[in-house]
């Protein structure tokens, strides 16, 4: 998904990153107040930007000037809203970008869209809504995660595709041509997300409360 340094034209990068900007401020302003008002949360935020740094610097190569990964965002985006994710997710990309060489800095805007902002309010909306229907908490998890994860690479797809359409066939050729390329790894990627995402759900579910009886 991290679209690497420099691929994308400077109209495009600037536009996404435009885009992006008002999310991460406002995610910002979501996590201070987290903060302040939950003290208590703190180690389950960390514990989702951590979730999220490890399982998205997982890459495999797919799309050219792209990767294939899991991304871990929906976790968060299920404990602390999307709001929050877009904060998060802009420091693990920013820190991926500089310390691992994965995506970059003049393509930070459109991954943050994709990664950290697209993907998390997909998540996020597919918890509540599985929830709503009456689908028990470790298949709401796994459908949010899961759907949050390929919803990232339809973005991406969609950049990439608005960036660089098809000669004969335009946009729609385009972005047919790098979906039907990321599905063939995104998939599977997406469906294992899901489940290790229930697994730290539960995990967490069970830690917390020890936490709270330490406390006390």
């Amino acid at each position: 998904m991290h679209i690497m340094e420099g691929f994308l034209p400077a109209g495009h990068a600037l536009a996404w990153t435009c885009i992006s900007a008002p999310f991460v401020v406002a995610g910002g302003r979501s996590l201070r107040r987290t903060r302040a008002e939950k003290p208590e949360a703190r180690l389950p935020i960390a514990a989702a930007a951590g979730f999220t740094f490890v399982l998205s610097a997982l890459k495999l190569p797919s799309v050219t000037g792209s990767c294939s990964h899991p991304t871990g965002t929906g976790l968060g985006a299920i404990q602390f809203g999307p709001g929050l994710m877009a904060v998060i997710g802009t420091i693990v990309l920013l820190f991926q970008a500089l310390l691992l060489a994965h995506g970059g800095l003049s393509t930070m805007g459109a991954n943050v869209f994709s990664m950290a902002i697209a993907g998390p309010w997909v998540a996020y909306g597919v918890w509540n809504l599985a929830r709503k229907l009456g689908a028990s908490a470790a298949i709401a998890v796994f459908l949010a995660a899961f759907l949050g994860d390929l919803a990232t690479y339809c973005v991406t797809s969609l950049q990439l595709a608005l960036a660089f359409p098809d000669a004969q066939s335009g946009f729609a050729g385009a972005y047919a041509k790098f979906a039907g390329i990321f599905a063939v790894t995104q998939l599977p990627l997406a469906a294992a997300e899901g489940l290790v995402t229930v697994v730290v759900m539960n995990a967490l579910g069970q830690l917390q409360p020890r936490l709270k009886g330490a406390e006390a």
